[in-house]
């Protein structure tokens, strides 16, 4: 499958560029970012070429890659969808209802394949687990906890991230709470069913009620110190205490490969995705719905 990349930042760096060029069944056919002098840097990294106009490099691949903030994402992803292009997408995959709406509605018309890329959802060890866990009855309470140092002293790479700033953890690492969270205790029950509040700095805590009639807690920051960082996820039920397993070393490019090789299996046989931009599009309007409980100004 011929790919394009979308973005030149640390993600397209270090995940998404490395992974295309490895992928056996990818062919990474270039780059268009932004700023035409990163995105030729980091063509002539991977061995392929710029792109100064993106409707050119969809018009020369089956399939674009994006690693660009959500709101650039969207619009370019539906002109690549109405080009032809599968969609290998980034969480969230808009910060507007409107917007993701906009892009699911894209994709479906033109019949083209989409997976969004929540990282936990293609490790290995977390899939399993959510298999067996989905697989589980008489769940009753969950909660995803998930504080992170970026903007507290860290030396993360995306610290001087603009769109993060802007929207915080709740749309940065919320994402990912909602995507182990769903699956075994279903989706969330409107509006109605969806409560926040203000944490210190940006951490927001979100409760929400399922349609399984379980009820579950998140608790996301960016802007605590690193000795309080930390991932947890944890199930309660009928089968007693299960937990999310502790992520595997080595980054997210395993993680990446394994979105790849769903993509090309989605093309290829036409079965829409678990993570198809569909259910990106349910993760944005519950991340919305939240936003809202907040009192914050729709956008």
């Amino acid at each position: 499958m011929r790919f394009g990349l979308l973005g030149t930042g640390p993600w397209a760096r270090d995940t998404h560029g490395p992974g295309l060029a490895e992928h056996p069944e990818a062919e990474l056919v270039g780059v268009w970012g932004r700023r035409p002098e990163a995105a030729a840097e980091l063509a002539d990294a991977l061995g392929t070429r710029p792109y100064e106009d993106a409707d050119a490099l969809f018009a020369d691949c089956d399939a674009v890659a994006v690693a660009l903030p959500p709101d650039v994402q969207a619009p370019l992803a539906v002109r690549a969808a109405r080009a032809g292009c599968h969609l290998l997408l980034d969480k969230p995959v808009a910060t507007t209802v409107a917007g993701a709406r906009e892009l699911a509605d894209a994709a479906a018309d033109a019949g083209v394949a989409s997976v969004v890329f929540f990282t936990l959802r293609f490790t290995p060890e977390t899939a399993a687990w959510l298999a067996a866990q989905k697989g589980t009855e008489g769940w009753l309470t969950g909660r995803a906890d998930w504080y992170s140092p970026v903007f507290a002293g860290s030396d993360s790479p995306y610290a001087f991230s603009t769109w993060r700033k802007e929207h915080g953890a709740l749309w940065d690492v919320g994402p990912h709470a909602l995507s182990v969270l769903l699956p075994p205790l279903g989706d969330v029950t409107g509006p109605e069913g969806v409560v926040a509040a203000h944490g210190p700095g940006d951490t927001t805590h979100v409760v929400l009620r399922h349609t399984s009639g379980a009820s579950s807690t998140l608790t996301l920051s960016h802007t605590v110190p690193p000795q309080a960082a930390g991932v947890a996820v944890e199930l309660r039920g009928a089968a007693g205490i299960s937990t999310l397993p502790e992520r595997p070393a080595g980054g997210p490019r395993r993680s990446f490969l394994r979105a790849i090789d769903a993509l090309i299996e989605s093309a290829r046989t036409g079965e829409p995705h678990a993570c198809d931009v569909r259910f990106g599009l349910r993760v944005t309007e519950i991340l919305a719905a939240a936003e809202s409980a907040l009192g914050l100004p729709q956008r």
